[in-house]
């Protein structure tokens, strides 16, 4: 036990006093300063803050600010200066902190440890379920590439002790098929790599068929915990989310929390608000362009919205809105990060009850979940599916069938794609933008892996990377298809072609661009792992310059031109805009023919499970209505 002595200016009395009573106890002093900001310049800013916690202004906010400008981080020296009558207290502070000798390395992360049926190893178990499923799909022939892929998943989850994991969210699909009436789902993103993923019918996605690499999903080179994420229905993923907390308690399961930062507008608004300004004022100051406070281009916008840059009130809230921006402001949680643990939660990271009855969730986020090795389940919500689930519901009702996702998306009937390539596609999934629709008549969809390219290619990634006419030329026979070779001894003269060849020799998706990395330029998984990460944050940190010698010179090497390789560089460069993954893109494809595949065949019932599942898509309810008229369906 102790007694702090917060050093905080008129409390030279005050410290006396607790001396005296902490003497006479035998309870030893410790000397603390009782900071709230780091440096004294911080101090004004720490107002601004204050007032915008408090919803009152600098002017009235009074004893609501600290005092004085003293409650910054102090340095040794000073410590001493102002204990100066209690030494003892500050060398009890040090000896205190020099027992403190935790760091987050001390946490010891396990995995909580599904049932299995005794005498089974957890791997075996999950071995069991994929081979079971594998040998029924495939009449007991699996074909060898297939072979081959499984024994290397099932040799990396070995190593790695991922089999509760998989088994994890196996059962949880499980749960949700289970369901009277069963709750679709569907995984999407990188888990779409994995034929382990696959044959547990988490994913919808060959592997096999689409060449997709499994190192994008988990790699031996990298320390990091595979992400598998699940989308279901968005009215019932409630019942998803209250089965995990039943199931492993609320001492055990918490949803990731996301860190709210301080944005532009909102920066602005609130800062206005802090300094005094009217709404009108604050208002028409969103309306500049904020980012880099200094240059001219700034100061031109403010002119034009009538604000005198040389005004100290306008100087200040410029200051303080520069110096907030990317703060963080509040803790939100996770659209559906479920973090899970074999003890309790509380004993190895910080939790907070969410608002909602029976949530609780942790305090980090999925970075800091990622970089203490913390595995994660996304249990996301998808209205399309809901949709969806409302259309088959109908059919059957009004007799009309019963179909599943799977029966339908391998269907492909030329109808629906007749009707896409008309740009006939309101209320579609992930087609309906006016972009999309655009797009379809010119890209002319015929088979699934078109409607791939199709959700993929109407990004900034591939626009940046000016990837989209040159893909559309080759469809169309506009341009020919090169596909340049290596000199003869470092490969063989088709690898680009077997990267490239479902895309026209373009690289659309970041798959692509790890592959072309391995193949062309020397890369080691690790190493393309670290370029698709810097693909994705390229426009906030950097640090795609720093793969460019490599990758182009590892080319050259390799017997390609310069030109050609300067060339592959920008095209994965344009990446850093936001490129789609393929898995993920192949996911969502089979969500756009089946919700194509209802609006060609059963206009009404589309329409109405539409209305029935909203809010959702990009269309008010009354456009909905006017294209099922349309479409022949008597409103």
């Amino acid at each position: 036990f102790g007694v702090t002595m917060p050093r905080g200016g008129r409390d030279r009395r005050l410290l006396a006093r607790l001396g005296r009573i902490a003497d006479a106890a035998g309870v030893p002093v410790l000397a603390t300063t009782d900071a709230l900001y780091a440096y004294s310049d911080d101090r004004d800013l720490h107002d601004i803050v204050t007032c915008i916690r408090e919803r009152t202004t600098i002017h009235k906010a009074g004893r609501l600010l600290a005092a004085n400008g003293e409650r910054h981080l102090k340095p040794e020296t000073e410590i001493a200066r102002l204990f100066r009558d209690r030494p003892d207290a500050v060398a009890q502070s040090a000896r205190l902190l020099s027992r403190i000798a935790f760091t987050l390395d001390d946490l010891k992360y396990e995995y909580p440890h599904e049932p299995i049926p005794a005498g089974w190893e957890a791997q075996d178990w999950l071995e069991h379920h994929v081979w079971q499923t594998a040998l029924e799909r495939y009449d007991y022939r699996v074909p060898e590439k297939m072979l081959k892929l499984l024994y290397e998943e099932f040799a990396l989850i070995r190593e790695r002790n991922y089999a509760y994991y998989f088994l994890t969210v196996h059962d949880i699909v499980r749960f949700a098929r289970a369901c009277d009436p069963p709750i679709l789902c569907q995984g999407r993103g990188s888990a779409a790599n994995s034929v382990v993923c696959y044959l547990l019918g988490v994913t919808s996605v060959d592997p096999m068929k689409y060449d997709l690499l499994f190192s994008r999903f988990v790699s031996s080179e990298r320390d990091e915990p595979p992400d598998i994420d699940v989308d279901f229905e968005h009215e019932r993923r409630e019942e998803v989310m209250q089965y995990i907390y039943r199931r492993y308690g609320r001492d055990r399961a918490a949803i990731a929390a996301t860190v709210i930062h301080y944005r532009p507008k909102s920066t602005v608004r609130e800062v206005g608000k802090a300094l005094g300004l009217t709404e009108d004022v604050t208002q028409r100051l969103t309306s500049t362009v904020w980012g880099s406070f200094s240059n001219r281009f700034q100061e031109q916008r403010f002119a034009e919205t009538g604000f005198d840059v040389d005004n100290p009130e306008i100087a200040r809230l410029r200051e303080m809105v520069d110096r907030l921006l990317e703060f963080p402001r509040h803790l939100s949680q996770h659209v559906g990060g479920f973090v899970l643990t074999q003890g309790r939660l509380d004993e190895m990271v910080p939790i907070h009850n969410g608002a909602m009855d029976d949530r609780t969730f942790i305090e980090w986020d999925k970075d800091d979940i990622d970089a203490l090795g913390l595995m994660k389940v996304d249990i996301l919500a998808l209205g399309m599916l809901t949709c969806i689930r409302k259309a088959f519901d109908l059919m059957r009702v009004h007799g009309h069938g019963s179909h599943l996702l799977d029966t339908i998306a391998v269907a492909e009937d030329p109808r629906v794609y007749d009707m896409l390539c008309k740009g006939d596609s309101i209320g579609v999934f992930q087609v309906e933008s006016r972009a999309q629709i655009n797009m379809l008549p010119r890209l002319k969809p015929r088979v699934l892996y078109d409607l791939v390219v199709q959700v993929a290619i109407v990004r900034p990634g591939p626009i940046e990377g000016d990837m989209v006419h040159p893909y559309l030329r080759r469809r169309s026979g506009k341009e020919v298809v090169d596909y340049p070779s290596p000199d003869p001894k470092f490969g063989p003269p088709d690898e680009l072609r077997q990267l490239l060849r479902f895309t026209y020799g373009v690289p659309l998706f970041q798959e692509q661009a790890m592959k072309l990395a391995i193949v062309a330029a020397g890369f080691t998984p690790n190493e393309a792992n670290q370029l698709r990460k810097s693909m994705a944050t390229f426009r906030k940190v950097g640090g795609m310059n720093n793969f460019q010698a490599k990758l182009v010179g590892g080319m050259v090497a390799r017997g390609y031109q310069a030109e050609f390789a300067e060339r592959c560089f920008k095209q994965i460069e344009g990446f850093g805009s936001y490129g789609f993954p393929e898995s993920h893109a192949l996911s969502f494809a089979r969500l756009v023919y089946v919700s194509s595949w209802i609006k060609c065949f059963h206009p009404a019932v589309f329409c109405c499970a539409l209305l029935n599942s909203q809010p959702m898509g990009f269309y008010a309810p009354a456009q909905l209505v006017r294209d099922a008229v349309e479409h022949g369906v008597t409103v």
